[in-house]
């Protein structure tokens, strides 16, 4: 083989097989099989002369040699979808596929049909919805954007603010009507919460009063889930009172199915960011998306700047 067959086809791969350390893996996103991904990598290695790639029995590795050329590789096919969108008209008839992570529920109950709009308005441009409330590694999983409620610290990546997202103490009126309506945080104590057992710290209300005074009180009850549409179905039922985002509930809120409780003192609101993979926002279609959601977002209920 000579440099030739150094294809962009193979580079991909060998880029997302670097990444994701996993042969099978790979093969499963490209849709092929992992012999056609075995393939290509020795190909590519024989076409440029060196190993890439250091196999053992559980991962796949880059050289030394395979780490320098992965990084080349990377900015090679970033020049390559940013000269095809140039091609296509700066954006205007952008094309090709969005990987987007997000928080689970937000993105059953707005995000989503936020993207159905956004198709409607670039109908070449397809979307892989992840929704998930794991911290995903973007580059390893070959995510465009992520978008996170909660505190970031990865630097690595761009990080867009899009707002804070409101909070308040909700319940059923069927659930005040049998344990009574809390007149004060204290009360609280003696009420059923619904609880979230994959936040840090969900055993202890923390609520801002009217003068930002911080009151702190022991949430029990006989509830948790890992889950805010499972929450959401909580307090529906009446199961408790729970404190909750503004658009899990809005619609339950419009409904009268769901009521404040305690409006003068409410949870703290909940920072919500954009994180986007540096090598992918200057491409088109990656760029039109996130101009979208920032003009968009702002829009969905109890979601501020």
């Amino acid at each position: 083989m000579d440099k030739s067959d150094v294809t962009l086809e193979r580079m991909r791969t060998f880029v997302r097989v670097a990444e994701r350390g996993n042969l099978s893996a790979v093969a499963r996103e490209l849709g092929v099989g992992q012999s056609t991904v075995t393939r290509q990598l020795r190909e590519l290695e024989e076409a440029v002369g060196v190993p890439l790639l250091s196999r053992t029995t559980r991962r796949v590795t880059p050289t030394e040699e395979g780490a320098r050329y992965h990084a080349q590789c990377v900015q090679i096919l970033r020049l390559v979808d940013q000269a095809g969108d140039e091609a296509r008209g700066g954006g205007q008839g952008a094309a090709g596929t969005i990987r987007l992570s997000c928080t689970a529920a937000l993105g059953v109950r707005h995000i989503s049909r936020l993207l159905f709009a956004f198709q409607d308005r670039h109908p070449d441009i397809g979307i892989d919805l992840n929704l998930t409330d794991e911290r995903v590694d973007l580059v390893r999983e070959g995510v465009d954007i992520a978008l996170r409620l909660g505190p970031l610290t990865d630097s690595t990546l761009k990080l867009k603010p899009l707002g804070r997202s409101r909070r308040s103490l909700m319940a059923s009126p069927d659930y005040l009507a049998r344990r009574g309506r809390p007149a004060r945080p204290q009360d609280l104590a003696d009420h059923d919460i619904i609880r979230m057992s994959n936040v840090a710290g969900s055993d202890m209300l923390v609520l801002h009063g009217p003068d930002n005074d911080q009151v702190e009180v022991p949430a029990g009850g006989r509830f948790r889930v890992d889950h805010g549409l499972g929450a959401r179905e909580a307090l529906a039922a009446g199961r408790g009172i729970g404190p909750t985002h503004h658009w899990l509930m809005d619609d339950l809120l419009a409904d009268g199915r769901v009521e404040i409780v305690l409006p003068g003192h409410s949870p703290p609101p909940v920072p919500f960011n954009m994180l986007i993979v540096p090598e992918r926002a200057g491409i088109a279609r990656v760029r039109l998306l996130i101009d979208f959601l920032a003009d968009a977002v702002p829009g969905i209920p109890g979601m501020g700047p």
